[in-house]
């Protein structure tokens, strides 16, 4: 058994890496919205338009980069990710020097293909490498911990570029931290190159012939023939809305405020996603031993308490913070971080809970349904154009409402006759 360990640790360090640069890509373009609102005189709906076409890409490359981590393995995939990932940055960074929105969005998009293909790679795997179960949760929970660090480094940076000041948000003042993302895309591509990664569940040769012949006989099941898995999938889609449109849309509730500005905001911001890392490091020290719908359950009573904290305050109820005057309400934004952070590996592991053989396929459809990442809080920024930010967040509680029904009856899963070996 130790000496398993010891083998499989470079492939889950790998993991980690990749989980970061997960959120800091995606974080990077959720922090964007204050640029584009300022730069473009992009409406609060438009300026998650980024974050949109970031995830959009998840629901146009979720099932073919299942295809394509069950036909060529986790290594080509993740290679291709990180090189995809390094062209929509690099899309971005341009943008601001063509002063195009549409370059910026084109960006966007690109990025979310590689977003969507190291999540494929990055969440079955290390749940894989941990057995399942209990030890794989804690796992995921872990390298979520490795995202919320990028997440957290992302909208600090951004906020110290642009200053204190809105007026000074553009593209062009975003690009050292798109050099920065480029170059770590650039150092994953070769620690991955160099690195041995397991392939469990990666097509065999008989396999792979039977499907070129014609002769692969069909399964007359798939991912979707499990009721808690589809449920599950539909749990994701909420959840990825509502872990991007909490940060996002107080980020833009906080910039325009006179009294507090970019700078501040985006330290706030890093702290709900800090909080995130904490509750991952929390989740996954306690994950071998907790279960993840006891996790699950608990996290989302809690974050709906938080929202309706942050709705029903009176905007006129303040706390000093780093030298700003800022609204009391905004605290319970950050404060949900805690109750989201262990949301995403707990809901993977649930609803892939014994799949077995199709694993890597409900991988890919998992992935499709986080374009609610995108979909979500451009909901939301319509609702907020309409009726004002902190309204817009009753979409947050419908979101975290679903969750705790899939916590608390959906993840059953009723499924069992069915063969996964």
């Amino acid at each position: 058994m130790q000496k398993q360990n010891q083998n499989y640790t470079i492939p889950i360090i790998v993991m980690f890496l990749l989980f970061f640069m997960i959120a800091f890509v995606t974080n990077f373009a959720g922090s964007m919205g204050v640029i584009v609102t300022n730069q473009f005189g992009a409406s609060k709906a438009l300026s998650q338009l980024g974050s949109l076409a970031n995830f959009i890409a998840y629901a146009c490359m979720g099932i073919p980069a299942g295809l394509i981590l069950k036909r060529k393995g986790y290594k080509f995939t993740a290679l291709s990710a990180v090189t995809i990932g390094l062209m929509g940055v690099a899309i971005q960074f341009l943008s601001g020097y063509m002063q195009s929105f549409a370059v910026y969005v084109a960006g966007a998009f690109v990025a979310g293909f590689s977003m969507c293909m190291l999540n494929i790679v990055v969440n079955p795997m290390l749940n894989t490498l941990g057995g399942g179960g209990n030890r794989g949760n804690q796992l995921v929970q872990l390298g979520g911990s490795c995202n919320s660090i990028g997440g957290t480094i992302a909208p600090i940076l951004l906020g110290y570029l642009i200053g204190g000041s809105i007026e000074n948000a553009t593209v062009s003042s975003a690009a050292p931290a798109m050099i920065i993302a480029m170059s770590i895309f650039a150092l994953a591509f070769v620690v991955i190159v160099l690195t041995k990664i397991p392939e469990p569940h990666m097509e065999t040769a008989e396999e792979r012939q039977a499907r070129r012949s014609g002769t692969l006989t069909k399964d007359s099941h798939s991912p979707l023939s499990f009721r808690h898995f589809v449920l599950g999938a539909i749990a994701i889609f909420f959840y990825v809305g509502v872990e991007v449109g909490i940060p996002n849309m107080s980020n833009i509730y906080m910039s325009e405020d006179p009294n507090v500005g970019p700078a501040v905001a985006g330290t706030f911001i890093a702290a709900y996603w800090f909080l995130m890392m904490c509750g991952r490091l929390i989740g996954g020290a306690i994950g071998g031993k907790v279960s993840s719908k006891a996790m699950l359950s608990t996290a989302s009573m809690v974050a709906i308490l938080f929202i309706l904290c942050l709705i029903l305050i009176p905007e006129s109820v303040t706390v000093h913070v780093l030298g700003a005057t800022v609204p009391l309400k905004m605290l319970f934004m950050f404060l949900t971080g805690l109750c989201t952070s262990v949301m995403w590996g707990a809901i993977f592991n649930l609803a892939a809970d014994g799949l077995g053989k199709y694993t890597p396929m409900a991988s890919g459809i998992f992935m499709a349904l986080v374009c609610g990442g995108g979909i979500l809080p451009f909901i939301q920024g319509l609702v907020a154009d309409g009726i004002g930010v902190i309204g817009s967040y009753w979409i947050i509680i419908i979101g975290l409402a679903y969750i705790l029904f899939y916590a608390l009856v959906g993840s059953k899963n009723v499924n069992k006759d069915i063969p996964v070996e």
